[in-house]
């Protein structure tokens, strides 16, 4: 499992046109899922991600996590993070997780963290999302479950 965070000042998701999940600051993270992803692998990603301490405190430092800076989250489900480029130019998702079997991880992951964080805003798995962000800092960090699990 890999999620991608972006600190963000605000971000939205559109869907035909339609904003379907919309967010001042915080952090704007995109899913995807590999073959061996279970329910406990998400439970522990979720951990870390909320534990992440990516937000400035007084001082400057990257000290706070997402709850203590007053942050929101919007969530993406993005196969597109196991691309495979290895071969040559053309990226390969031998590696990502089908459709069929993400999408009950996918809505997993989003009812466990709904559960913690209620005020969270989603995309629509599998549609075809226009992800409109300004990053802070910029500020990304990858998460993968294989780097965090051990």
């Amino acid at each position: 499992m890999r999620i991608l965070i972006q600190e963000c000042l605000k971000a939205s998701v559109t869907i035909d046109s339609k904003v379907v999940g919309s967010i001042s600051e915080g952090e704007v993270i995109f899913v995807g899922f590999t073959a061996g992803d279970d329910e406990r692998i998400i439970d522990k990603m979720i951990e870390k991600l909320l534990k992440l301490r990516i937000f400035e405190d007084e001082n400057g430092k990257t000290n706070l996590n997402l709850e203590a800076h007053g942050g929101k989250i919007l969530c993406i489900s993005q196969f597109t993070l196991y691309a495979d480029l290895s071969q040559g130019n053309r990226p390969s998702f031998v590696n990502a997780l089908g459709g069929s079997k993400s999408e009950p991880l996918y809505n997993y992951f989003c009812k466990k963290l709904s559960e913690v964080r209620p005020d969270t805003q989603y995309g629509v798995f599998g549609a075809d999302m226009k992800v409109n962000l300004i990053n802070n800092g910029p500020f990304t960090i990858m998460l993968d479950s294989k780097e965090v699990i051990k």
